[in-house]
């Protein structure tokens, strides 16, 4: 897979995958020991951290366990310990629809935890003005349904976690927002991501990665992504 290629031979951008499969298992560690799903696997290599990390993504993969979409997931109620994503929910169509279906098939205690881009200053800049997908915080909990990856609104977790909080616990009273932490200002800046060619030499990598941890510690307007948790009561 060409995504797969450019992630794993950028040393910028596999680290900070590396980083985001390192903050999962993390999570992993405290919740039931049921079935763990990442959804949108994609370019990823959750499964090289995670064997048995069931790998799903709605484009029919090689490196998929399960070729589904995240608004008709075929487990049965309350079987799935772990629902982990990158970049993935701002592509879900219907946020209301893959919510009722992350509610019901999550068990007691089990988690939600995705890495989506952030709403903040310095995010809402660069996504405008020097990415290729839509970012309009003003925004509904539904996007065109074009096709996979083809629809898409950075802001949408923005929108349904944050700027909508209040309809979303009102919606879906056994889900909980634990946290949502902002994170990332420059690193996957310099990476390039998977259409970009790197920055910054390989060697630079643990400066800059303390330059953002210190960056987040300053505002979260300085962030470019947002880790969103949310558990199942």
């Amino acid at each position: 897979m060409v995504h797969r290629e450019i992630i794993k031979n950028k040393k910028f951008l596999k680290n900070i995958y590396e980083e985001w499969y390192d903050l999962f298992l993390a999570e992993i560690a405290d919740i039931p020991n049921n079935a763990i799903v990442e959804l949108g696997s994609g370019g990823g290599f959750f499964k090289e951290k995670k064997p048995d990390v069931i790998c799903t993504d709605i484009i029919d993969l090689p490196t998929n366990d399960l070729t589904i979409s995240a608004l008709d997931m075929p487990f049965e109620n309350n079987t799935v310990g772990g629902i982990f994503m990158i970049d993935t929910m701002h592509h879900i169509p219907d946020s209301e629809k893959f919510l009722q279906e992350v509610d019901r098939v999550l068990v007691k205690k089990g988690k939600m935890v995705m890495i989506e881009p952030a709403n903040s200053l310095w995010g809402r800049f660069i996504y405008k003005n020097f990415h290729h997908e839509p970012f309009a915080p003003s925004g509904s909990w539904t996007i065109p349904s074009t096709g996979p990856l083809s629809g898409a609104n950075g802001a949408l977790p923005w929108i349904v976690f944050i700027r909508d909080n209040e309809r979303f616990k009102q919606k879906f009273p056994n889900l909980k927002i634990e946290s949502i932490e902002f994170i990332n200002p420059l690193t996957y800046l310099l990476s390039g991501g998977v259409s970009r060619h790197q920055l910054l030499p390989d060697f630079t990598y643990p400066a800059i990665k303390g330059i953002d941890r210190l960056l987040s510690g300053i505002s979260k307007e300085l962030s470019m992504f947002m880790v969103v948790k949310v558990s199942r009561t």
